[in-house]
């Protein structure tokens, strides 16, 4: 940095690196100003610092600049490709909601249409559900529940299930279980597991145009290995450890761009560890990937599971389809799906939509047997609805049913004081469960 004036060199800066051989490097700043003498001559004079410290410094404001300015870059491309994932499927579900109004609609059209709608609300819930896990495992509000699990039963399901998906692109889908064992049983927490090698199969079968996808699981004497291979095509080793961060996907080349918003490798990624286990590829492009998954064999003592109810016998029982059903719920579609799902148990259904309503209801009527109570409701909400109903029956059996998926919204029911809780979408099968296990204490 050197400056003239108009008659005289006025001050010369500079900064240089230098180093002693085998200590760190350091950084200097020199600057000198000059001084005419009497005689004519110049002199020089200045000074010498290290900036050894602030050159760290800023360097680091650097770094941390463009890791902002990145990550703003990659969290919209993930909404915009989230946006474009949403849209796409309520594209076919209000598309073919509105087909099925047509008055000559043939037999064959109305259960293509069905099925269609059918396919599209899944893939849209697979969406919300990845972006809920994301927000848990970013807030650390996801709980392990570590209990017996039959792998060969679990990854049995996932073939089942993702027969039909290989089938339609053509592609062999092979299950292959290297294990000793008759019955492999581990101890880990079966949900996360299943997720973990469903997001693994799903990317494969993505990313798959030809050829085959295998997927198995071997067993050592410390840990158990699973792993799933695919004939597609192939990551370039740069983007190994890329593909497993948040929001990285969104942003991958139009090469590559596939169906799906992006998560399920970075959900993958968080379960594994958080199983204390070690997830990691092998890739070339044009030749394929493979995915490993290891985990450590755990042997703390599992949570049992429990042998559940006899449902089909308990169907059976007259009283169990003699009920009293009042539905909690400010929603007039969702009122009438819950009302046709619980038909087969009652003898009455009544709607309310307020919780106001629940609790005069409740207090006119002891008779009532079962509330499934909505939680967000004008006025008076579904928390304080229960607990007011509480003061004056302590019996009737009362089910929450919400859209608040989140960490910490059971327990927010139960400490209400409801006997259980069923997020929405409802799981026709799944509230009929709940049904007959509650009620069949009360017979």
């Amino acid at each position: 940095d050197i400056e003239y004036s108009a008659e005289h060199l006025t001050y010369f800066t500079c900064e240089f690196r230098t180093q002693i051989p085998g200590r760190p490097v350091q950084w200097i700043l020199s600057r000198s100003t000059p001084e005419k003498l009497p005689d004519g001559s110049v002199t020089w004079y200045g000074f010498n610092a290290n900036i050894t410290e602030r050159k760290k410094v800023e360097e680091e404001l650097i770094k941390a600049k463009e890791r902002a300015e990145e990550s703003d870059r990659l969290k919209s491309a993930f909404l915009t490709n989230m946006s474009h994932e949403i849209r796409t499927p309520m594209n076919g579900i209000l598309g073919f909601a509105e087909l099925l109004k047509e008055p000559d609609l043939s037999p064959e059209n109305l259960i293509k249409y069905i099925n269609i709608i059918d396919k599209s609300g899944t893939r849209m819930l697979n969406i919300i559900n990845e972006i809920v896990d994301i927000s848990k495992i970013e807030s650390g509000q996801m709980e392990i529940n570590l209990k017996e699990v039959n792998i060969r039963e679990l990854l049995d399901n996932l073939l089942i299930f993702f027969k039909p998906n290989a089938d339609q692109k053509s592609l062999e889908l092979e299950l292959k279980i290297e294990w000793n064992d008759n019955e492999p049983i581990v101890i880990t927490d079966g949900d996360k597991l299943y997720t973990i090698i469903t997001n693994l199969i799903k990317n494969a079968i993505k990313y798959t145009d030809k050829g085959s996808v295998l997927f198995g699981v071997k067993k050592d004497t410390e840990s158990f290995l699973f792993y799933v291979k695919d004939t597609g095509v192939g990551i370039p080793e740069a983007r190994h450890k890329a593909i497993f961060e948040r929001f990285v996907q969104a942003d991958i080349s139009d090469i590559q761009a596939r169906q799906g918003a992006g998560p399920g490798l970075a959900i993958a990624k968080s379960y594994t560890e958080m199983l204390s286990g070690k997830i990691w590829l092998e890739s070339k492009p044009g030749f394929g990937s493979t995915f490993y998954v290891s985990l450590p064999i755990n042997k703390r003592e599992a949570t049992m599971v429990s042998q559940g109810l006899k449902n089909n016998e308990l169907l059976t029982n007259e009283k169990i389809k003699n009920l009293k059903i009042l539905v909690v719920e400010d929603d007039e579609s969702s009122s009438q799906l819950i009302s046709i799902i619980i038909k087969n148990f009652c003898k009455e259904i009544v709607c309310v939509q307020s919780g106001n309503e629940a609790v005069d209801f409740c207090r006119t009527n002891p008779d009532t047997d079962i509330v499934l109570m909505d939680i967000l409701l004008p006025g008076m909400d579904g928390h304080e609805a229960t607990r007011k109903i509480r003061t004056f029956n302590t019996k009737i059996i009362i089910i929450a049913q919400t859209a608040y998926a989140l960490y910490g919204e059971r327990e927010k029911a139960l400490q209400a004081g409801c006997d259980d809780y069923i997020s929405k979408p409802i799981d026709n099968k799944q509230l009929k469960e709940l049904i007959v296990k509650h009620y069949s204490k009360r017979i």
